[in-house]
């Protein structure tokens, strides 16, 4: 969450605004932009033409309109390097996922939210890959999410409660605070945090945390997919797997 108190340059705040515009909406025009903020045309042509000229924004020859640029991909892929488990974790995420057929995921905490660092996809399923790093979710209604929430201090999960409003992204989503301490329990007694079409209805995941040396909650990782392969029976032979990949990653951090 930002903090206005430490803003000090607020022209680079509202060029960092407009950039954060194109997450919502992968390709956007000056007028979109100028009237979403309020601002002149003529305001927001500099900021989008000095984005552009840093490579951080591309524009279409045809229709004018801006998209995210390279630079925005060497910032990623910076920011992925600095989490050397994505590089250790990546090999095996791709074992899992060719065994279970499914999606795997890798993520850290960050702010209370969780933030994705890698994908791998089944070998079959290839071409269905896409870049997810840099992407957000609420903790309460992910598997990665409760996987790493289950296992913080009971100081750590009660400040995350307090702070946090739980919205509804689907009919399944927890909202009510006592049952989602009640599922942290299950997931601690069982090892394993589930995601019953809580965030995206249709899709359903199972997910463990990884702890560093120290023994703290460092990152996550899950296995996603269409519900109805998620049934008991395979959620606990894949709980198996899963806690195997587990230990390779952490015995290597």
């Amino acid at each position: 969450m930002t903090n206005n108190n430490e803003i000090k340059v607020k022209s680079l705040q509202k060029a960092l605004e407009i950039l954060n515009l194109f997450t919502d909406k992968p390709v956007l025009g000056v007028t979109e932009i100028s009237e979403h903020f309020g601002l002149y045309k003529s305001t927001v042509h500099n900021i989008l033409s000095t984005l552009k000229a840093m490579e951080y924004l591309e524009q279409d020859e045809d229709t004018g309109k801006y998209r995210l640029g390279i630079q925005i991909f060497n910032l990623s892929k910076a920011l992925a390097d600095t989490y050397s488990i994505t590089k250790i974790a990546m090999p095996y995420m791709q074992e899992l996922s060719n065994q279970t057929g499914q999606r795997c995921y890798l993520a850290v905490p960050y702010r209370w939210e969780v933030l994705y660092l890698e994908a791998m996809y089944p070998a079959e399923s290839v071409e269905l890959m896409r870049s997810i790093l840099g992407e957000r979710a609420q903790m309460y209604c992910t598997g990665l999410g409760k996987a790493m929430l289950a296992y913080m201090s009971e100081r750590e999960i009660r400040e995350y409660l307090s702070g946090t409003e739980l919205k509804a992204f689907t009919e399944n989503s927890i909202t009510d605070k006592e049952v989602l301490k009640e599922d942290l329990v299950r997931t601690r007694q069982r090892g394993y945090a589930i995601d019953d079409m809580e965030h995206e209805f249709g899709i359903k995941c199972m997910a463990m945390p990884i702890f560093d040396r120290s023994k703290r909650v460092y990152a996550a990782i899950s296995i996603s997919g269409l519900a109805p392969h998620f049934t008991d029976g395979q959620m606990a032979q894949w709980a198996i797997l899963l806690k195997k990949y587990v230990n390779k990653i952490e015995s290597r951090l």
